[in-house]
């Protein structure tokens, strides 16, 4: 059964078809991370509007045709789940001691983690296209009530929001020290240098944003209060209430639109 799947994992890498998929997923993420970052700014300057997933997927629903582009964009982003899956389950370890596995299985949980993720904004964007108006911050809520409520389960949210917040923490360092050049191909002169750019502005603010909802949700851990608990949009409010809250939050939007377009450069550029 294992080798039948990673058979048919390499089948699919190896399809040009699949690629085309696979990277029409990185441009649908980067459409829905700058309507994110446009959200974000109008909240910074005092409008109203949900600064997450849902939120950008509801205001594509509001246009003309807006379905169609929401089952294109589920399509897309599934593809890339998809292959991330693929790329978890053909990682290899260098060598053949503990440290070596241990890298083989950190790359699987990371590539994992990513298709769940992508898998997960798939279904919210077909949700949304089939007339849901899902709401993130609520959602969190009740899902961290849910599991407060189950024997152990404060440290099993515990667990989430640290793990949230080492991923905020990894978005962060990633951008600092532009390790994400190891999954594209930048060009050279000016247009890789710009495209660089887009990269850290990028990855630091979607990690700042990661870092706030981990905090949130460790917060609602410790007071066992899940209301505390929130998604995108709360962090986004949490910034809000802090000194100098809408010029913060402002910054991280911009840095949501530069995530946005480095997105679509990486739909052309991704090491596939």
């Amino acid at each position: 059964m294992r080798t039948e799947a990673k058979r048919a994992a390499r089948a699919a890498e190896s399809s040009a078809t699949f690629r085309v998929l696979a990277r029409s997923g990185f441009a649908a993420n980067g459409l829905v991370h700058i309507l994110i970052g446009v959200i974000v700014l109008v909240a910074a300057l005092g409008g109203r509007g949900e600064s997450d997933q849902a939120g950008a997927f509801k205001a594509i629903a509001a246009a003309p045709l807006g379905f169609v582009v929401l089952w294109v964009i589920a399509v897309a982003l599934w593809a890339l789940a998809v292959w991330h899956f693929a790329e978890g389950l053909l990682a290899r370890a260098p060598g053949s001691d503990a440290t070596d596995v241990a890298k083989k299985w950190g790359l699987r949980v990371s590539e994992w983690g990513q298709a769940a993720v992508f898998a997960a904004l798939g279904a919210i964007s077909a949700a949304v296209a089939l007339g849901a108006r899902p709401d993130a911050d609520e959602a969190a809520q009740v899902t961290s009530r849910g599991v407060l409520s189950l024997p152990g389960g404060v440290f099993l949210l515990g667990a989430v929001g640290l793990g949230v917040l080492i991923a905020g923490i990894a978005f962060f360092v990633m951008g600092v020290r532009r390790s994400f050049r190891t999954k594209v191909e930048i060009p050279s002169g000016g247009l890789g240098r710009g495209i660089e750019a887009l990269g850290v502005v990028g990855f630091v603010a979607k990690g700042v944003a990661l870092a706030i909802i981990g905090v949130l949700l460790l917060i609602a851990t410790v007071r066992l209060d899940p209301d505390t608990a929130g998604g995108l949009d709360g962090a986004i409010d949490a910034l809000l209430a802090l000194p100098f809250g809408p010029v913060l939050a402002g910054i991280v939007g911009v840095g949501f639109l530069a995530y946005g377009v480095f997105c679509g450069f990486r739909a052309r550029y991704a090491k596939l």
